[in-house]
């Protein structure tokens, strides 16, 4: 399970996804106590908001030392009343720059899904998002900080070992499919219900949360799998919506597991375009796709084991770089964008630092951080059904033709994902979840024309079903355009300030910045 989903902007990488006939929206709860979940008495309780400290970040936070946090306790799986109660973390960040604030907040979809949704908040505040009105923090359900918490510390010592590892060997395959397995048994023997953790639910969290709050109205703001989710919350509880703005979309109708070989195609070749229409650059590195198809041929067939040390320092560890390995990292847009024709050309002559480096970072795991439970239950119920590993591989042969199929068997940054579905065993839902949202709430839907996880031509289709909605490319940014581009940030500064009517004129004097060119 790559370490690198479609859930994150990592500031080291500048790079930051990858139901209603099952499960009613009844806001029906049980009382819970302050310390963890609990079977409550009955139907009767509503969603409530219950004050409390703010988590204790393993790195001071300091947008939290003034915010009012609590956990929104809510019915597990809604469908069964008087059943077990859950606690989300929230996080109430006042406005920083106005006397006087604007009276419609906006709430947080982090992407993911699984990802530690506190961490992105230094993100959200240095992009302006709490600059004149409140910011709302929510950890999705299952999310660090959470009661209960799906981290599966098995899958993250799995990918610390995974480094050592070929992406697609048989070896990775089992030790990761025992990791899910005992996560899956740990938490199931814990009482977790893992059919309950859909963007259904989710998006019903989202609105039980205005209520509990108290909130008329607010702006929704997603990014990747939050754009998904704010695109589900849009179709289901549009009430109370004043806005939604969406960053890297997933589109809920298109959002499986095949797709992802797209997207990728689409990114990687953005970025190639982007190089050959800089001079320097096309005259350094001619002819990108060749290579690049050459280098995970030659990697492929024969993989390079190297001792690395990693990143920030520690021990040298054994890393494996091989085809598979070379098209996720670039993936995942580790090195930078601007640096990977550098890296390709470095790598067919011998030097494969950069990537390998990239590769070895995976070997230091925030253990317990990530929510691959959460991971699991939507990509298994939402992303994987009606889909096979053939569709896959025929996928990945559409994308990048001549590839060895080793390498397009595996869904970039979701290797062996139906092995892993077949173990979670959670319910199909991808008839009533894979849905068109139609909206004529004010929207806008943002890309960066870097992205390889999420193809930015893929919003076009989003932006056609919202009737007012504003659309942005942003070239030369990857996935979470947001916090990578000043130009976009205040293209949602003024979208929040004027839903309908944004001022965009930034976007037309964006451009790539200029490539790393290496000696000959």
């Amino acid at each position: 399970m790559a370490k690198h989903r479609l859930h994150r902007f990592s500031a080291a990488a500048a790079a930051g996804l990858v139901c209603l006939a099952a499960i009613g929206t009844t806001q029906s709860s049980a009382a819970a106590s302050p310390q963890a979940p609990s079977t409550g008495p009955g139907p009767s309780a509503a969603p409530r908001f219950v004050p409390g400290p703010c988590p204790k970040t393993p790195e001071p936070i300091e947008a939290l030392s003034g915010a009012r946090c609590g956990y929104l306790e809510v019915p597990e799986n809604r469908s069964r009343p008087g059943g077990r109660t859950i606690k989300l973390a929230v996080a109430v960040i006042p406005a920083v720059k106005s006397a006087k604030p604007a009276q419609d907040p906006v709430v947080f979809m982090a992407g993911g899904p699984g990802a530690d949704t506190f961490d992105d908040i230094p993100f959200l505040i240095d992009s302006g998002l709490n600059k004149d009105r409140e910011l709302i923090i929510m950890a999705q359900r299952g999310n660090l900080y959470d009661k209960p918490n799906l981290a599966c510390p098995e899958v993250d010592r799995f990918n610390a070992q995974a480094v050592g590892l070929g992406y697609d060997a048989k070896q990775a395959e089992q030790i990761l499919l025992k990791a899910v397995k005992d996560c899956r048994a740990r938490l199931t023997a814990e009482g977790v219900d893992l059919s309950a953790y859909n963007s259904t639910e989710n998006a019903a969290d989202f609105a039980d949360l205005r209520g509990a709050l108290g909130i008329p109205r607010w702006n929704v703001y997603g990014y990747s799998y939050g754009s998904n989710l704010a695109l589900t919350y849009l179709r289901l509880h549009p009430e109370g919506i004043r806005a939604v703005a969406i960053d890297s979309i997933a589109p809920p109708q298109i959002m499986t597991l095949p797709w992802g070989w797209s997207s990728a195609a689409e990114g990687i070749h953005n970025i190639f375009e982007a190089c050959a229409a800089q001079p320097a650059c096309k005259d350094r590195y001619p002819d990108l796709p060749r290579l690049l198809t050459e280098q995970v041929r030659k990697l492929e067939a024969h993989p390079l084991t190297l001792n690395v040390t990693p990143p920030n320092g520690g021990k040298p560890v054994k890393t494996v770089l091989d085809g598979g390995a070379l098209l996720n990292l670039i993936v995942a847009l580790t090195p930078r964008p601007k640096d990977i024709p550098a890296a390709l050309d470095e790598l067919s002559r011998g030097n494969p630092e950069r990537f390998a480096q990239a590769r070895a970072a995976g070997s230091v795991q925030k253990v317990g951080d990530f929510a691959h439970g959460l991971t699991n239950s939507v990509a298994c119920s939402e992303w994987a059904p009606g889909y096979s590993e053939s569709d896959v591989l025929k996928a990945g042969r559409k994308a990048f033709p001549g590839w060895p199929d080793t390498v397009l068997a595996q869904v970039p940054q979701l290797p062996f994902q139906y092995p892993v579905c077949g173990i979670w065993n959670v319910p199909d839902r991808a008839s009533v979840h894979r849905v068109p949202t139609f909206s004529s709430v004010p929207a806008l839907v943002v890309s960066g024309t870097f992205d390889v996880k999420t193809g930015a031509s893929w919003a076009k289709g989003v932006a056609r079903d919202l009737s007012r909605s504003t659309a942005v490319q942003v070239p030369g940014i990857g996935h979470w355009v947001v916090p990578q581009s000043p130009c976009a940030q205040r293209v949602l500064a003024s979208f929040l300030a004027r839903p309908t009517a944004p001022d965009t004129a930034c976007v037309d004097d964006v451009r790539p910045e200029p490539f790393t060119i290496v000696p000959k």
